[in-house]
């Protein structure tokens, strides 16, 4: 019986231990985190339809992203995310089977393999001076009879070879105040036109040889009345502008290299003209598109340059390029908006009367006005001619549109996240039941068999995707109320396009979606911007009738005194409950730790000006803010000025302004970093809402260290000034950084410290009374880590373990900045081997687990760094009891594991930053990595000692219960059987 119970409880620990909490398993991928991949809002695009095979849109972003979408699904065939400052000026295809690049400002030209995307050649263009950047690929290279792509960058003209990208030629055209327009080349001609403005009244025209880039003729011609640099293109010999005043067309005719000038009134065009014209963006053969208060009307252009209206339509309205649809003719698609649809019409050009294709699709309103529409055709099987149209939203969707539907659709406003903020799910009721999924009993059987074989290593393949497949079926992470453990959570983001985006932890999937109509433009606000995103009103958890909300925070203009925009948004509905346009500005947002009687939390809103005004706008808020009127201190930072400032109220500002929720400020103090030798590059504070388990840190010999914690830290980052720039731009011996840490209420420096021969970029996570900052080492040519962890020596002689324990010890006592502190620092300095995108650490809820680092590397993955690596107290010999209290012994460098990846094989493209989130369970740390890419993880630093895991077979645990009762029960019975037969004898 004995040797049975062993067996079976050595099995038991065989089959739950084959699941190591450092590993990830095929089949647990996407059981607790999410991938999600965009691209960002489309600029341009170039479709691929001609061959058999797959068809393909070519596209580039705002994100600087270079990607080949699949027509059918709209998925991602391959892309590129160049660098910050690598944006994508012009895309087109060359031999059908290229994709030619044109990028940082005209100045690389990049040839990509077009059904892999692999890199073929990269050229650089050189130039004296920047300039508009153009790419022109003449018709007949795609058709292979020819290999050069003219290119105009940095003030020269180019041909370049599209088989190698090597350059065969080169003519500098800009001078000093010189814009060219419009590089073309007439079909069948060896003659390349260059035209543009110089100033705002000349217009100058360039023949240039084709074969050697030798200037055939110069024109130059004035223009009195001045232009205001808009243009459309109409023919090869012709262009529109409008003149300075924005009242009168200008046709510019420059055939045979003569220029002449033709003027028309928009007011003998149009009878109601007032107000201020705007030409369209479009390339329409003979004929363009100019806005008027709230109408778009199309001019076509007769021989004798001659002006007349073609059609007049209601704005807003969209129009796409010319595509050529037969022989000599082209088509164009035009979007017109119509209540809740969009309405479709694609048209020729030299006959506005008939339509090739008139559609109407029900669109969301939710996604905005329709911004940019790019057309193709193709042949249907009865062989007539059918259009497919793409078209990027306001909200910076993109979507197909074909025979009439809305094939596919992509949320690629994601790619562009501004801030990010949390709200919990509502707490699920009693009597409400949740859809569960049904089995019957064959299926519970054969699931718990193929999870069986799965434990025991025996699932195929085929096997493993089933199993994944139940497990994300079966999981309670996509439910819409929240769970004790505090996994399922919403995470409400603000996109640059002004649109709030609910996603759900559990899935990645987007509950509810909000344009905030407050961050649309409008006559009242001409170009509003997001900034910030605040959680406004927290009910508590037994408040099941109230919804928490977030505070919006954006500004109309881009100037820092432009008045501000507040939208009020219930999290739960995604509706807009209040906005406010306001007749401050709103230089900074300071969330205050008090919140009201409907638990609304307080805000102070400071604008250019330095008033402080408070919201909400109650006088329940105003009696709690005058009582903690004298306790409110924040700081401001002037990176352009190296300035660092504190700042108090003063008093109500009503003799100025008649608002008493208006208050004057004063300055405390301030520090000015001397210009010549150093420039604030980096500052970082702890995070609010950071909880900390305990002050006291006790060590190996049993003394006690007290943690110096303040929430008015901050920490800053300087850099000499010639170190400023890029890595390289200065030698070690004109570089240094210099950290401070500064109390922001009393402006007193607690520590500086200097690293000679080093510079940035600086990144730095500030966690209780410690911070690890991230910079470059000149002289070493390697990065480095360094931490500083600051303690209070106020508090040195309470070293009494006993005590401490005993709760003996105050060290709850309030502790003031302006009592002169008495601290000790403690710092060590690391090599590493990666560059940092971005860095944050671990927070749970009460501060209990140990801390990680987590690493936005320059390979776009995060990494996992436990906090004992950047350990200060490190030694190359530890003694025993430093060992036993978890002391690494000291390495120059910091370790690299890889099952540390918390992104594992992954990538997040365009990595910008990293937010931790704590769990309901103190082991747990939700993590959201977004950029280009969105991610998603739940990770365990201590693991999960408070917890089972997901993956823990109950099934298995419960199939060894019964095998170990059953085992017991026919060892009794055999054991009294035997003991049976040995009494008979």
């Amino acid at each position: 019986m004995a040797m049975a119970i062993r067996v079976f409880l050595l099995l038991l620990f065989a089959s739950f231990s084959a699941h190591p909490s450092f590993a990830l398993y095929e089949d647990q991928v996407g059981l607790m985190d999410w991938h999600q991949q965009y691209i960002g809002k489309v600029n341009h695009a170039v479709f691929h339809t001609q061959k058999a095979g797959r068809k393909r849109v070519v596209v580039s972003t705002e994100e600087n992203v270079i990607a080949s979408l699949d027509l059918r699904r709209g998925a991602i065939f391959w892309r590129h995310v160049l660098g910050a400052n690598d944006a994508v000026d012009e895309i087109d295809i060359a031999l059908e089977k290229y994709v030619i690049t044109l990028s940082s400002e005209g100045s690389l030209l990049r040839a990509w393999n077009l059904p892999d995307g692999q890199m073929v050649w990269e050229s650089f263009v050189h130039g004296s001076m920047p300039s508009k950047s153009l790419l022109f690929i003449p018709a007949n290279l795609k058709k292979d009879k020819d290999n050069v792509i003219i290119v105009f960058g940095k003030g020269c003209l180019h041909a370049v070879s599209s088989i190698d990208g090597e350059i065969l030629w080169r003519k500098q055209l800009a001078t000093e105040s010189l814009e060219i327009q419009q590089v073309f080349q007439p079909l069948g001609s060896d003659i390349i036109y260059a035209i543009g403005f110089v100033g705002s009244s000349q217009f100058d025209t360039y023949q240039i040889d084709a074969k050697n880039g030798e200037l055939l003729k110069y024109s130059s011609a004035a223009f009195p009345g001045g232009f205001s640099g808009e243009f459309a293109s109409v023919s090869s010999d012709m262009l529109v502008a409008l003149d300075a005043t924005r009242s009168i067309l200008v046709s510019i005719n420059f055939r045979d290299g003569e220029t002449s000038f033709h003027q028309t009134q928009i007011s003998d065009l149009v009878e109601d003209y007032s107000g201020m014209s705007k030409i369209f963006p479009s390339k329409l053969a003979g004929k363009f598109a100019i806005k008027i208060n709230s109408y778009v009307i199309f001019i076509g252009v007769t021989g004798d340059n001659k002006l007349e209206v073609v059609e007049k339509i209601d704005y807003p309205a969209a129009v796409s390029d010319a595509l050529p649809f037969s022989e000599g003719q082209q088509a164009f698609a035009l979007v017109q908006h119509g209540g809740s649809k969009i309405h479709l019409t694609v048209k020729l050009d030299n006959d506005w009367g008939s339509d090739l294709l008139k559609e109407s699709i029900e669109m969301d309103h939710q996604r905005g006005l329709v911004q940019k529409v790019f057309i193709n055709s193709y042949t249907r099987t009865d062989r007539s001619h059918g259009f497919r149209v793409l078209i990027v939203m306001e909200d910076h969707s993109l979507l197909l549109l074909q025979q009439g539907e809305i094939v596919w659709s992509r949320e690629d406003g994601l790619a562009s996240i501004l801030d990010i903020t949390t709200s919990e799910l509502p707490v699920e009721r009693k009597g409400v039941s949740v859809a569960k999924v049904e089995h019957n009993l064959f299926e519970w059987l054969k699931g718990h068999i193929l999870k069986l074989k799965g434990t025991l290593m025996l699932a195929s393949p085929e096997d493993i995707v089933v199993i994944q497949g139940m497990r994300l079926k079966s999981s309670e992470k996509s439910k819409m109320t929240r769970d004790h453990n505090g996994f399922r959570k919403l995470l409400i983001v603000l996109t640059k396009a002004g649109k709030l985006f609910a996603l759900h932890t559990g899935d990645g999937r987007v509950v509810w979606s909000l344009l905030l109509p407050s961050l649309r433009r409008s006559e009242t606000c001409e170009h509003p911007i997001g900034l910030n995103i605040y959680q406004w009103q927290v009910p508590h958890h037994h408040a099941m009738d109230e919804n928490p909300s977030v505070l919006v925070v954006g500004r109309c203009g881009h100037c820092s005194d432009a008045p501000g925009v507040l939208s009020f948004v219930d999290t739960y509905t995604g509706k807009e409950l209040n906005s406010l346009i306001l007749a401050h500005s709103i230089a900074q947002v300071i969330p205050l730790p008090f919140t009201d009687s409907t638990e609304q939390r307080l805000h102070l809103l400071i604008d250019a000006s330095r008033r402080a005004y408070l919201y909400p706008r109650t006088p329940e808020a105003i009696n709690m803010f005058q009582h903690e009127f004298p306790n409110i201190y924040w700081f401001s930072i002037e990176a352009e000025n190296d300035i660092i400032r504190g700042h108090a109220l003063q008093r109500n500002c009503m003799p100025e302004v008649a608002d008493e929720y208006c208050f004057n400020t004063r300055d405390l103090w301030s520090i000015i970093f001397p210009s010549e030798s150093e420039k604030i590059i980096a500052t970082v504070t702890r995070q609010l809402n950071e909880v900390v388990h305990t002050q006291a840190k006790v060590t190996a010999d049993q003394d006690v260290m007290y943690k110096y914690i303040s929430k008015n830290l901050l920490f800053v980052a300087t850099v000499a000034p010639k170190a400023a720039g890029e890595i390289g731009s200065a030698t070690p011996e004109e570089s240094w950084l210099v950290v401070y840490l500064i109390d922001t209420v009393t402006g007193r420096i607690m520590h500086r410290v200097t690293h000679l021969g080093s510079q940035g970029p600086v990144h730095a996570v500030f966690s209780e009374n410690w911070v690890v900052y991230h910079y470059f080492n000149l002289r070493a040519h390697r990065y480095e880590m360094s931490v500083i962890e600051i303690y209070d020596q106020s508090r040195a002689d309470n070293k009494d373990v006993l005590k401490l324990v005993l709760g003996k010890h105050n060290l709850s006592s309030p502790i003031s900045s302006y009592s002169r502190p008495e601290v000790t620092v403690k710092s060590q300095t690391y090599f590493f081997t990666h560059s940092v995108k971005a860095m944050a650490v671990t927070s749970t809820a009460k501060g209990i687990t140990s801390k990680q680092l987590l690493i936005g590397t320059i390979g776009d993955q995060v990494l996992a760094l436990d906090k004992r690596f950047l350990d200060p107290r490190r030694s190359i010999n530890p003694t025993q009891s430093e060992k036993e209290e978890g002391i690494i012994p000291l390495t120059d460098s910091l370790p690299i594991i890889p099952q540390s990846y918390v992104t594992h094989s992954l990538q997040v493209e365009g990595l910008r930053g990293i937010v931790t989130i704590p769990a309901k369970l103190e082991s747990t740390t939700l993590v959201f990595v977004y950029g280009v890419d969105l991610f998603f993880t739940r990770i365990a630093p201590s693991r999960t000692y408070d917890s089972l895991t997901e993956d823990f077979s109950y099934a298995l645990l419960l199939i060894t219960i019964v095998a170990l009762i059953a085992a017991i029960f026919v060892t009794w019975v055999l054991s009294v059987r035997k003991e049976l037969r040995e009494k008979w004898r």
